[in-house]
């Protein structure tokens, strides 16, 4: 299904992977305002549909976003609440790049009216598509699991130091999905090879925490993965032998949160 605000494909399983950065559309009224550094949209999820894309092809459904996390980020809440208190905040509506870049020409921050504006014309849609699906899959499964699936490069100074583990799983320290689940998909990942870490930099963004509703049924996990992991972070290339030894990995993960023997 293609939509103006988001691609989705509805699958079989109880299993939703939301993708809500690797958008790259901008408006043309947007697009105007904006910096050449503005307009490369450096802070993508490069490649993370793709990367997933042997998940749906087994039964997950997939949503994604086709606009631009500059355009508005859909891993905040629509009232700009933080996150993470004490560190780099970019915001509901960014004005700057990760790496502290002026995303608009006129170094301008986004005024409440355009903000909510932007809230009303891109992220409701996003989000009513996603509940509506959680509601649904609950409705016919029994339960639901939400997949919110991120990418960042293994090195971003402002958000912190040193080189990121490649599998960063969030949880909000264990509040949006069953221990029993979030343990199962953490062995995994502690078995494979990958480094990886469990509620460390990032715990799950306003999706994980909004979501996930373990005790009614509903159980939510961000993963974020160092981009070294399956593209060449230099040239911004898919690098398809190193994703497929990842997917072995991240269908296995998969698995483990549906209790399944493998991924099918």
């Amino acid at each position: 299904m293609m939509h103006d605000n988001f691609t989705f494909h509805e699958g079989t399983t109880p299993l939703l992977i939301s993708v809500p950065h690797d958008g790259r559309l901008l408006p043309d009224d947007i697009e105007a305002d904006m910096t050449a550094i503005g307009r490369s949209i450096p802070d993508t999820d490069w490649h993370v549909a793709r990367l997933y894309a042997f998940a749906r092809d087994a039964g997950a459904s997939l949503l994604r976003a086709n606009y631009s996390r500059y355009v508005v980020d859909l891993n905040r809440s629509a009232s700009d609440e933080v996150l993470y208190p004490g560190q780099l905040v970019t915001g509901l509506c960014p004005s700057k790049t990760f790496a502290g870049d002026d995303i608009y020409v006129d170094a301008r921050d986004i005024d409440p009216a355009t903000q909510q504006s932007r809230v009303e014309r891109y992220w409701n849609p996003y989000h009513h598509k996603l509940m509506s699906m959680l509601e649904l899959l609950q409705k016919k499964h029994g339960y639901a699991l939400l997949w919110d699936a991120h990418s960042i490069p293994s090195e971003v100074p402002g958000l912190f130091d040193g080189e990121l583990p490649v599998l960063n799983i969030g949880t909000w320290d264990g509040r949006s999905c069953s221990a029993d689940r979030e343990q199962a998909v953490f062995g995994v990942a502690r078995d494979s090879g990958y480094s990886s870490v469990l509620n460390g930099r990032f715990k799950g963004g306003y999706i994980t925490r909004h979501y996930g509703a373990p005790t009614a049924g509903i159980h939510a996990l961000q993963l974020e993965i160092a981009q070294r992991g399956y593209m060449h972070e230099g040239s911004g290339e898919f690098d398809a032998d190193a994703a497929s030894r990842l997917q072995a990995t991240l269908g296995a993960m998969l698995a483990a949160f549906n209790f399944q023997s493998g991924f099918r």
